[in-house]
């Protein structure tokens, strides 16, 4: 069970969206490139270095939820029901996921994003590391020594869903597609690797 946040936690949490919610709003009014760091901190009411304390650069501010989608994606694999497969348990954040990114009012924001090189590459940087992220929660649900090429692999079809899926005329039909390909690839791979890693 998640721990209710302190006092000083939900302050902190405030501020970030505060920050992160004025920078979209910027953003989106004025365009990316037309909008500085300060310009956010002063609209938002907050010093430069409070911004930088919840936000490592300007392009952090729009993908605020970076975190949050990373953890969402280990936990579909470290929190999911004793017994249950791998692969429906990744399927259905995935969808989740998506239902968000691809809600009412996203569009603007994807437009933005594809629009700006600075935000494509963070994007694509951001990607790997989530895929990272789980090939190694992967790894370590089969108990292996170290992460594997076949776990990083499935893990980087898995994150490839997301863009492929948000771009598709039917975000929800592309993740099922996409997760059928890759379903019948973690049954080759994924029980050659669980043997090696148990010695059969």
């Amino acid at each position: 069970m998640t721990e209710p946040l302190g006092r000083r936690e939900r302050k902190k949490a405030a501020t970030r969206q505060k920050i992160a919610d004025t920078a979209l709003r910027l953003f989106l009014e004025r365009g990316y490139d037309a909008v500085g760091i300060r310009d956010v901190a002063a609209e938002a009411d907050v010093a430069v270095t409070t911004l930088f304390s919840h936000f490592p650069s300007k392009e952090a501010l729009v993908f605020e939820q970076d975190q949050d989608f990373e953890r969402r994606l280990t936990r579909a694999v470290t929190d999911r029901a004793p017994g249950e497969p791998l692969m429906p348990s990744l399927r259905r954040e995935m969808h989740a996921l998506v239902r968000h990114c691809t809600a009412d009012g996203a569009a603007p924001i994807w437009r933005m994003i594809d629009a700006s090189p600075a935000l494509r590459q963070y994007e694509q940087s951001m990607r790997l590391r989530h895929a990272e992220s789980l090939a190694a929660a992967v790894a370590a649900d089969l108990s292996l020594p170290g992460t594997t090429t076949a776990c990083r692999s499935i893990a980087r079809f898995v994150i490839d869903a997301f863009s492929l899926a948000r771009d598709a005329e039917d975000p929800q039909a592309a993740v099922d597609e996409v997760f059928r390909m890759i379903e019948a690839a973690w049954e080759t791979t994924g029980h050659a690797v669980a043997g090696a890693s148990s010695g059969a």
